[in-house]
């Protein structure tokens, strides 16, 4: 998904991915000539052609979230964000540093391991000279879902940053206030490194969650009325409320909704404001939404197709997705919303590529 926000003036060199289901996704969409399926630990600086302008990852998050268990960086998964550095500090010692590198997680990587991960992240970069700054994006802005990652964005030493690129504060928009904790607990060498980007706002949104949802899906089947019931039956009465006030509109109104465990009961909760709660990654059919339709006094229910979770990501429809539900819904939850990526291709991305100095030393315009 990195790749379709990219667009077509990018030219991908290498892909890797551990997770074979992936791996068969992106080659369906993409070819594989350039895909390596494995762990990243095992990849060479050979496996790496050329010199490229722009090197992500986005690295597991089960130990930076929340719901996981919050080892960090030194987690089992999350942790595979080292074997990826030392490929960034082999590109480096080779004089075929990457000109941007962007790392993208969940927004709890800033307060990982009481910080300590976000600050690891700052120093490794300082080390290769790179300067760096991050930002957190909701994909509300682009889509109707509700979704805040943090991206990180660094620029490799002699790169120049066109005007306007950059500010000399942060912006309310894109530097919540834990992040801008963040930047100042960082030691005073990685600080003098840190650089606020400066994003405008995107175009306000114009598509709900309610525009997005097939009356006929594929992949899917309406609950039962009984099925349907036991969704109601687990809710709060603050959640049953909202379903009641959706009925009494009288209108055909569609709310997301989502199985919790609270307390070691499980609960139904519903939104209706027209936004879908963030995809995850499927696991014990809890953390899989649903949809709620009410049309008077009629309420139905079912899973979110893997076409409606494709379309909550920005994709197209002809983007091909995998034939099994889970393996469709699991790629949605880990990806890339793409709108997103677009933006920060047109207003950081492809500036940073068209100017600054040339590998052979020369300023470029």
């Amino acid at each position: 998904m990195a790749r379709a926000g990219l667009g077509v003036d990018w030219t991908c060199r290498f892909a890797n991915d551990f997770d074979s289901k992936k791996a068969a996704s992106y080659a369906a969409n993409w070819g594989e000539e350039h895909l390596k399926i494995g762990d990243v630990a095992n990849l060479t600086l050979k496996d790496l052609p050329g010199q490229a302008d722009l090197a992500w990852a986005s690295f597991p998050c089960q130990d930076l979230s929340h719901a996981g268990s919050r080892a960090g960086l030194q987690g089992k998964r999350s942790g595979t964000f080292w074997p990826f550095w030392r490929l960034m500090q082999g590109l480096v010692s080779a004089r075929r540093a990457p000109r941007m590198i962007i790392l993208e997680n969940v927004y709890g990587l800033i307060s990982s391991a009481e910080g300590r991960d976000f600050i690891a992240l700052g120093e490794a970069f300082t080390e290769l000279g790179y300067r760096f700054g991050a930002v957190v994006i909701d994909a509300v802005h682009f889509v109707p879902q509700s979704r805040p990652r943090l991206f990180v964005i660094a620029v490799a030493p002699g790169v120049e940053l066109p005007h306007g690129l950059t500010r000399g504060d942060p912006g309310a928009l894109w530097h919540p206030r834990k992040l801008v904790e963040a930047k100042y607990k960082l030691p005073l060498s990685v600080q003098d490194n840190w650089i606020w980007w400066n994003i405008p706002a995107p175009p306000t949104r114009e598509i709900g969650f309610a525009d997005l949802i097939e009356e006929t899906p594929s992949g899917v089947q309406w609950h039962t009325p009984e099925e349907t019931q036991a969704l109601l039956g687990m809710m709060t009465l603050i959640n049953r409320e909202k379903v009641n006030a959706a009925k009494r509109t009288g209108e055909r109104r569609i709310g997301a909704l989502y199985r919790r465990t609270r307390n070691g009961i499980q609960r139904a909760e519903v939104r209706f404001d027209d936004v879908a709660g963030c995809l995850r990654t499927p696991g014990g059919g809890s953390s899989r939404q649903s949809i709620l339709v009410v049309e008077g006094r009629r309420v139905r229910s079912r899973l979110l197709s893997p076409r409606e979770a494709a379309r909550l990501m920005g994709l197209p429809d002809q983007y091909r997705l995998p034939e099994k539900y889970n393996d469709a819904y699991r790629l949605m939850g880990d990806g890339l919303v793409v709108p997103v990526i677009s933006h920060l291709e047109q207003h950081v991305f492809s500036p940073l590529s068209q100017r600054g100095i040339d590998r052979s030393g020369e300023e470029v315009a």
